[in-house]
Formats: structure tokens, C-alpha cells, sequence
């Protein structure tokens, strides 16, 4: 994952992700699109911040999971 790639996804994870724990595919299916949307706006393709997450779902859904109220992660 590029370093513009990963900033942005933690920043981005750390202001919307929700402060309840969900594991409902539907809201990380719709959190995940936000995530490509809003990184496409700012200039950063998808790929960028999936080269070493493999998935943005599931890494928004483990930090749904595990979140503890601090970054998400």
C-alpha cells in the first residue's frame, strides 16, 4: 500500500466509520464504496490502497469489529 494509499484510508476510517460495532454486510459494503468515492476525489485510485490489504471490506469490517474508540485499525 502506498503511503498516500494508507494515510488516507486511516484518516478516512478514523472520521466515518461509525462508533457502533456492525458486522452487517450491507453497512460495510456501503462504507467501503464511501471509502473508494472519496478516495477517487481526492486523486487516489483504488489499487493504491489495496495493494497490501487485498480487500477494503474486510479491512473495514475487522476494524468495525475491533474497534476500540481510538484510529481504527
Amino acid at each position: 500500500m502506498s503511503t498516500r494509499g494508507i494515510n488516507f484510508l486511516d484518516k478516512w476510517m478514523a472520521e466515518h466509520l461509525p462508533n457502533a460495532i456492525t458486522d452487517d454486510p450491507m453497512a460495510i459494503i456501503y462504507l467501503t464504496e464511501e471509502a473508494i468515492k472519496a478516495a477517487e476525489r481526492e486523486g487516489i485510485p483504488p489499487e493504491e490502497m489495496i495493494e497490501e490489504v487485498g480487500s477494503l471490506f474486510e479491512m473495514i469490517l475487522q476494524a468495525m469489529q475491533h474497534r476500540e474508540g481510538g484510529l481504527a485499525g
